[in-house]
């Protein structure tokens, strides 16, 4: 048994529904779209978002169809949104896989993309799941901002610590913690409680970004992602903010430089590499991943123990100590 079959069985008959009512939820009566929608759920992914839903929602009460609708609707979005992040970043493989871009080009990719998000927002109309939609649509208008702050930040290679938590809180903390805000207004939660759940997602949502950044400094390549990646395509992460910031002006500006010219040779960026790892970015960006998921699981504290509170706390768990 895998950890995440561990964590998964407290909502074991909850996630298997799921996967059924998700796969519903796709359905087209446009072959192409059906062989596309085959593709994909053939290669999903671990499915974190749908398991923070429901085990947010048990947590907080009863699971009702409500939590199914919120967990489909989200996970519609996140396909969406990688479908097309694939498109922007003209990237060919997902999860080890052939991109639906590589496989199709991009135009189909961003219709896919478009039928997925229109499927999402249809589901929760047909449901009358108002509040849901509207939980989910401030995170998709969030991680547009934060994609868009990214590029236009990163344009000017100059982004500081406040900027940057402010674009990954928007860019992938905004999903995960509207995962664990509709687990809690699914089950009839008030405000309060869907507040600090919210909170708890963003917690667990900047951990994991700040995870996914020190994969970009590892040497051998668990996630298909080649070291130095991020800083090949000129986006500033924590390490490299903190390495930058703890540097002489000379320092940076030849760091800068080496980025903004050399960013496709790779001893140039193994170059950049080194010095983030000498100047403790790496150590640095660790602590906060600590704290962050720390806060997270603070927030469990005032419930009573019980499977389901111990499998949301290993899945935030998980989400710092996976190796992709």
């Amino acid at each position: 048994m895998t950890a995440l079959d561990k964590i998964k069985a407290p909502i074991k008959d909850e996630m298997t529904k799921f996967d059924e009512i998700f796969k519903t939820s796709m359905k087209s009566k446009v072959s192409l779209l059906n062989i596309i929608i085959n593709y994909i759920l053939r290669r999903k992914g671990k499915q974190m978002r749908p398991m923070f839903v429901f085990l947010s929602a048990k947590l907080n009460g009863n699971i009702t169809e409500n939590t199914y609708t919120a967990a489909s609707l989200i996970e519609l979005l996140h396909t969406a949104s990688l479908i097309h992040d694939d498109v922007v970043d003209e990237s060919y493989e997902r999860r080890g896989f052939f991109s639906i871009n590589a496989l199709w080009r991009s135009k189909i990719a961003v219709l896919m993309g478009d039928y997925l998000l229109a499927r999402g927002l249809l589901l929760s109309v047909e449901h009358k799941t108002y509040d849901l939609l509207e939980i989910v649509s401030e995170a998709v208008r969030e991680m547009s901002e934060g994609e868009l702050l990214q590029i236009q930040r990163s344009r000017t290679m100059n982004i500081t610590h406040e900027q940057y938590f402010e674009i990954i809180r928007k860019k992938t903390a905004a999903l995960i913690s509207s995962c664990t805000a509709c687990g809690a207004k699914s089950v009839g939660c008030d405000i309060e409680t869907v507040s600090k759940m919210k909170q708890f997602g963003e917690y667990i949502g900047i951990a994991f970004q700040i995870k996914d950044d020190l994969f970009d400094y590892q040497e051998k390549g668990l996630i298909g992602k080649p070291t130095g990646n991020d800083i090949k395509e000129k986006k500033l992460t924590l390490p490299l903010i903190y390495a930058l910031e703890a540097s002489s002006i000379t320092e940076r500006r030849h760091i800068i430089r080496t980025i903004n010219k050399n960013n496709k040779n790779s001893e140039k960026i193994k170059h950049v590499v080194d010095f983030v790892i000498s100047k403790g970015g790496l150590e640095y960006a660790t602590k906060l991943m600590y704290e962050y998921r720390n806060k997270a699981v603070e927030i469990l504290s005032s419930y009573p123990d019980s499977d389901v509170k111990t499998s949301l706390i290993e899945l935030v768990n998980y989400t710092i100590e996976r190796n992709k």
